[in-house]
């Protein structure tokens, strides 16, 4: 059985809270060979570690991570002790230990993480293997494909592995990411086929992960890296 790559879902966050410095800290200790983290954008333009579209759940403030600026987003606190962080700040602290899933949560965020992959390529001596991009958001995808197809791009789904592979056809994606529930024997291998890669999530439940590893997927996205 080929192996499978182990995913930091938002860092590790079953031991630590997610998509935070701590978090990816964590995914790094467990040797991970990738980390998934989610994108938004905040009012002065900097892109945010953050899952949720407001702060309100993880942090000890509220609003829309749109409406607040840096500034105000790095007054707040996780656990009363943890910064919100920036993805400048997360690739900092990975570097090239493993490569990056950089989930496009909020609208607008294809450019700007364009532009900083793009950074860290040309000045940073990154490639582009270093990176895969992934999206729910039709728009955000193609945005993305748009402004630099060399951009390794992953098609999110937790509806269909069909149409997932349709965009993926689109949009000359590099894998599909299918939630666990979707995925059997067949259709793992119908994508692999087509020449895509599956990365799926999230898989905490040891029986599961091992159900899941005989499909022979390429990856699994996971809040507890040690479990791989």
């Amino acid at each position: 059985m080929k192996k499978t790559l182990n995913i930091g879902h938002r860092g590790a966050k079953g031991h630590e809270p997610e998509n935070t410095l701590p978090s990816f800290q964590k995914a790094l200790d467990f040797n991970v060979d990738g980390i998934e983290l989610d994108v938004h954008i905040c009012k002065t333009g900097e892109l945010i570690v953050i899952h949720d579209f407001t702060v309100d759940r993880t942090t000890n403030g509220s609003g829309a991570v749109s409406e607040l600026s840096l500034s105000e987003l790095k007054t707040l606190r996780i656990n009363d002790e943890i910064e919100v962080p920036t993805l400048e700040e997360v690739l900092d602290l990975v570097g090239k230990k493993c490569f990056i899933n950089i989930e496009l949560k909020g609208r607008h965020t294809a450019k700007p993480v364009s532009h900083l992959i793009e950074k860290h390529i040309l000045e940073k001596e990154y490639s582009y293997n270093d990176f895969i991009v992934s999206s729910f958001q039709r728009e955000e995808l193609e945005m993305m494909f748009t402004i630099n197809p060399n951009i390794h791009l992953g098609i999110l789904t937790q509806a269909s592995v069909n149409q997932a592979l349709e965009w993926a056809s689109t949009f000359s994606a590099k894998a599909i990411h299918p939630h666990f529930s979707l995925l059997t024997e067949e259709n793992v291998k119908k994508a692999q086929d087509e020449g895509f890669k599956v990365y799926t999530w999230t898989i905490n439940e040891t029986e599961d992960i091992e159900r899941i590893k005989t499909y022979e997927v390429n990856g699994i996205i996971t809040d507890f890296p040690e479990r791989i």
